[in-house]
This record gives C-alpha cells, structure tokens and sequence, in this order.
C-alpha cells in the first residue's frame, strides 16, 4: 500500500506540473483507501514520507480520508483525488 500511495502522490504532482501547478496550489485532498482501519495509518504515513522525498512533491495532509469497498482495478488500494487554484 505505502508503494501505491507514493506512486498516487507521484502522478498527482505530474499531473499539476503538466498544467502549470503545484501541491502548493492543492486547496482540497481526498485519499479513498481500500478496507480502511486505523491500523493501516503508518503504511499510509510511510508512503507519503517517501513521495515526499521525490522533487515537486510537497504532500499536504489528507482533507479526508474515506474508507470504501473497492476502486475501479481490483489490485488499486489507494486513489488520490487533487484540486488546485492556479495563477
């Protein structure tokens, strides 16, 4: 899961850098986690720490974090939802 959350905050950044943006810009975040527990908080954590390692990520802290069901491929775990406001 830690390896899918840093690959999510990964392609959220490209995603902004394409169109001219930044985390800086992020003004809401939602990450959907497969099967939610508490328990999970550090894997989670762990992969934010090492998607913030990379250049041009700056993760915010979740605005929300919603537990669900499943997500669209059954091998996701975790989708990052990213909105910005840009110059």
């Amino acid at each position: 899961m830690a390896a899918q959350v840093e690959e999510r905050y990964l392609n959220a950044a490209a995603a902004l850098a394409e169109v001219g943006g930044s985390f800086d810009g992020v003004v809401e975040l939602t990450v959907h986690v497969v099967d939610w527990t508490p328990d999970k908080m550090p894997v989670l954590l762990e992969g934010i720490t090492r998607a913030a390692a990379k250049p041009g990520v700056t993760p915010v802290p979740p605005a929300t974090l919603l537990g669900v069901a499943a997500l669209d491929v059954p091998e996701h775990l975790v989708e990052i939802e990213a909105t910005a406001v840009m110059d």
